[in-house]
């Protein structure tokens, strides 16, 4: 989700929830403690230098439980944030303490259950597969398909 989608979703909506990857809920008392022009320039393991800028969100609770910040308020947050840090319309990249601090996609999801913003699980990949020598996995065959007809070996055939 880029920025400006982000906004969208804010101005439709009252409560603010996030929904962590296992299906739970981040504490409705969190905090918004950074809004980050998130810049990084980088060489991948092939030696080509990258460039990439983010918007960060970092998330975080405390024992303050009567703390609720409302979506109108984050869309402010947001406003002045990206005046003073002269934000584009980037991918948001959210930051949130797991067992240590993990880093989240942003999705969003409106069904039975509420409008809420949804936090997707990001990997690690190597961006020079073709320079690193990386074979190509090999396609997953289903074992059901391996075993009919039009595959298998008839008897005496000299397939086997």
């Amino acid at each position: 989700m880029n920025l400006s989608s982000l906004k969208k979703y804010l101005s439709s909506m009252n409560e603010l929830q996030f929904e962590l990857p296992n299906g739970s809920f981040i504490p409705a008392h969190f905090h918004i403690t950074e809004v980050a022009k998130v810049s990084k320039s980088f060489v991948d393991c092939g030696g080509t230098f990258r460039e990439e800028e983010k918007v960060g969100l970092q998330l975080w609770y405390s024992v303050d439980t009567d703390h609720r910040l409302s979506a109108q308020k984050l869309l402010s947050i947001l406003s002045m944030a990206e005046d003073q840090l002269q934000l584009s319309d980037q991918e948001i990249e959210v930051e949130y303490q797991a067992e240590s601090i993990s880093k989240y996609r942003l999705g969003f999801v409106d069904d039975v259950h509420g409008a809420r913003f949804k936090l997707i699980v990001t990997k690690t990949a190597c961006l020079a597969e073709d320079k690193c020598g990386i074979p190509k996995e090999k396609p997953k065959v289903a074992l059901s398909v391996i075993g009919t007809p039009q595959n298998a070996c008839a008897p005496g055939s000299g397939c086997c």
